[in-house]
């Protein structure tokens, strides 16, 4: 089944993201990416064969799509190169949406030796597989269940 990740660069890392997305081709060749609104741009400019999908920028929305993609099940993984030395008005955006990635077990790669990990993992696909239909549902149930 076709992989749908989220690519996300902040305007400093976009480049870098375009790059480290060159040397990985052959593991995005059968996936459909959604990337927010610039980064979505630079990449569809850079590689016209990939299903690449554009969101709205991050500041102006892109950030939550992807996070409702995540709370809704339909991402499995997301590479999000982000620029710790610049602030970002956005901020609690970003946060939200990493946070997300987390609640919902989305392998996330923030910076581009992390991303190297992940998609090198010859589990990858698997990994991102088993919680293709992750229910929103039943991880807001096990929360509210918790013995504390």
């Amino acid at each position: 089944m076709t992989l749908s990740i989220g690519v996300v660069a902040h305007d400093r890392r976009k480049r870098e993201m375009a790059d480290w997305l060159a040397k990985h081709q052959a593991s995005f060749a059968n996936t459909r990416i959604f990337a927010t609104g610039t980064t979505g741009r630079v990449l569809q400019e850079r590689f016209p064969a990939f299903d690449i999908h554009p969101l709205k920028s991050g500041p102006f929305g892109g950030d939550q799509q992807l996070g409702s993609m995540i709370a809704h099940g339909q991402l499995q993984a997301m590479f999000f190169f982000t620029d710790p030395m610049t602030p970002h008005p956005h901020d609690v955006d970003v946060r939200a949406l990493i946070r997300l990635a987390n609640l919902y077990e989305v392998p996330i790669a923030c910076n581009q030796s992390t991303a190297d990990l992940l998609i090198s993992n010859p589990r990858f696909e698997e990994i991102c597989e088993q919680y293709r239909n992750h229910s929103p549902e039943q991880v807001f149930a096990d929360y509210s269940n918790r013995k504390v």
